[in-house]
């Protein structure tokens, strides 16, 4: 989940060396995870291949001091895969620095900023 008001679009990321280890993308993931139960599903689920939701799930679990999502490969009625404690942890504090981000949309910098743009912007030049 991206966020934004008015003109203001707040996209953290959270980097572990050179690696994004969070942002809007993997937040929106893990909370995809959970609810499906399943790491192909979540990534169906918001429009992400296979692939690229397994390579965004082994990116987190590199980057962080624990795993944030656990899977149960098989057949059986476990299988799956579930967002783990420090997963929980992890993607509310960053939904935390997100609205916190967004939350200085209301300071008087911003809105003296918002008030020197055009709205809507001047026709194109060519």
């Amino acid at each position: 989940m991206t966020l934004r008001t008015g003109p203001l679009k707040v996209r953290a990321q959270i980097f572990a060396g050179d690696e994004i280890a969070m942002g809007p993308g993997k937040a929106d993931l893990l909370e995809a995870i959970e609810r499906e139960g399943s790491i192909s599903a979540a990534g169906r689920s918001l429009g992400m291949s296979y692939r690229r939701s397994w390579e965004l799930v082994d990116t987190m679990n590199r980057c962080w001091a624990e795993r944030l999502v656990e899977t149960v490969p098989g057949g059986g009625r476990d299988r799956g895969a579930h967002v783990s404690e420090m997963g929980r942890e992890v993607l509310a504090l960053y939904r935390e620095l997100e609205r916190q981000l967004l939350g200085s949309a209301a300071g008087q910098d911003f809105t003296r900023l918002k008030g020197l743009l055009r709205d809507p912007p001047a026709p194109r030049n060519y």
